[in-house]
């Protein structure tokens, strides 16, 4: 394959990925058939089995272009100055409201929408998004040593947990913010975020 071919093929890829990401958010993974996926990037099963060997191989590339993306957000937000607390929490606040995108973090979140859908459906798809969320807890956990560190953020003991805890605090608010079509959960959770981080600025 020539260089041009390579690029083309990354390219139809990646339209399959992006265009069918939306559809899977909106009406789930298990929801979404093969067809309709097939009309809605318009491209021909032939084609389709050309990049993914199968829907799960593709809803496992599919978690892991987002996380890969979700990644590069979060380097985007994070690479400042601002002191530890600052940046937990300006990420936290993006869950509820994004300027540069239509939803909240939280409202476009394929963690969120999918984790209990294929935790038992598909193993490769689940040790996609378990890695996913660890890495993201650990990045948490460093801000969080950093934070204690700069004495931004004042509180004791083991930071893994308190990382994890915040986000699992976080996930709860999200799935209930979407079950009772209301924000509030989210709002609770940034609340008790600064109160478990301290009152440090």
């Amino acid at each position: 394959m020539s260089t041009l071919q390579a690029r083309k093929s990354e390219a139809k890829r990646l339209h399959i990925l992006n265009n069918s990401f939306e559809l899977v958010l909106r009406k789930g993974f298990a929801g979404v058939g093969l067809k309709e996926i097939l009309d809605h990037c318009e491209v021909p099963k032939g084609s389709f089995y050309h990049y993914f060997q199968s829907k799960e191989a593709f809803g496992s590339e599919l978690v892991q272009h987002y996380i890969s993306g979700y990644q590069t957000r979060l380097n985007e937000i994070w690479d400042n100055d601002d002191v530890a607390k600052i940046k937990i929490l300006h990420y936290f606040k993006l869950w509820i409201e994004a300027p540069k995108f239509e939803k909240g973090w939280s409202d476009s979140c394929l963690i969120v929408k999918l984790a209990a859908e294929v935790a038992d459906l598909s193993e490769d798809m689940r040790l996609i998004m378990d890695q996913g969320v660890r890495n993201l807890v650990d990045r948490l956990t460093n801000l969080i040593l950093l934070g204690q560190q700069d004495q931004s953020i004042q509180i004791n003991g083991d930071a893994a947990v308190i990382a994890q805890v915040i986000y699992q605090m976080w996930l709860g608010a999200a799935l209930l913010s979407k079950l009772q079509k209301d924000q509030t959960p989210l709002y609770q959770a940034l609340q008790a975020t600064e109160l478990m981080l301290g009152n440090a600025k």
